[in-house]
This record gives structure tokens, C-alpha cells and sequence, in this order.
């Protein structure tokens, strides 16, 4: 399945989830829900992945952690705030460049609509 395909899942199980609890809970509530939807949609998940940073050749403890990878291909950086900032959109930038992976999804789950709370960020080419 390429990053496209799992991209489709992901924003599916996004819906799911926005529309069940709606908007008003903290990010951990809607991680661990998405998580379930995922799951149950037969894709390898994982959460809360340490992500290294290296200086120099120096290994750095910076505490960097990807919120959800999905088979091993796309990264989902979950939110839920009043609005999204440059910052965030940062942050999933550099987690796609330190992890080698070439697509992730920032999502804000604080949205009346959810589609509006869905960015496509790209590390390169797909």
C-alpha cells in the first residue's frame, strides 16, 4: 500500500472520529481514537515514537516523539487548538525529515469540519 492509499484510510478514520465525539476533547482523547479506527481498518500502527535527533554524529535526547506512524510510511501529528499555527506545521515538517518518511498529515480535530482541519505535508516527492 503506498502513502497515498494509507493517506484515504487515515483521513476516513478521521472523519469517524470527529463525528462520534465531535470537537472539545485534548489531543491524547482523539490520538487514542484514531488509533482504534486505524487499527480495526487493518493497518500496522504505532504511537508515541521516540524520534532522535543527531548533531554532529551526536546522538541528542530532545525528546521528540511522533504522535502516530502508520505503516511505516505516513505520520499523523494530531491537534486539537483554536487554531493552527506555522509552528505545527513545522513540527510535522521536521518529524517527516528526522524519520525519513515522505508524508504526514496534520490534523486539528478542534474544527467544525474536519476537512478543514486536514493538511497534507510532504517531505520531497511522492
Amino acid at each position: 500500500m503506498n502513502e497515498n492509499e494509507i493517506a484515504k484510510l487515515i483521513v476516513n478514520a478521521a472523519y469517524q472520529v470527529h463525528v462520534e465525539p465531535g470537537p472539545g476533547l485534548l489531543e491524547s482523547a482523539y490520538e487514542a481514537c484514531l488509533i482504534y479506527e486505524l487499527v480495526n481498518a487493518g493497518l500496522q500502527v504505532s504511537n508515541q515514537i521516540d524520534l532522535p535527533v543527531y548533531y554532529k554524529d551526536v546522538k541528542l535526547n530532545c525528546n521528540y516523539r511522533i504522535d502516530i506512524l502508520v505503516e511505516r510510511k505516513v505520520i499523523i501529528e494530531v491537534k486539537a487548538v483554536n487554531i493552527l499555527k506555522e509552528v505545527h506545521l513545522a513540527q510535522t515538517i521536521t518529524y517527516l525529515k528526522l524519520s525519513n518518511c515522505k508524508l504526514g498529515l496534520l490534523i486539528n480535530f478542534n474544527e467544525a469540519k474536519i476537512k478543514d482541519g486536514i493538511k497534507r505535508v510532504i517531505n520531497g516527492y511522492l
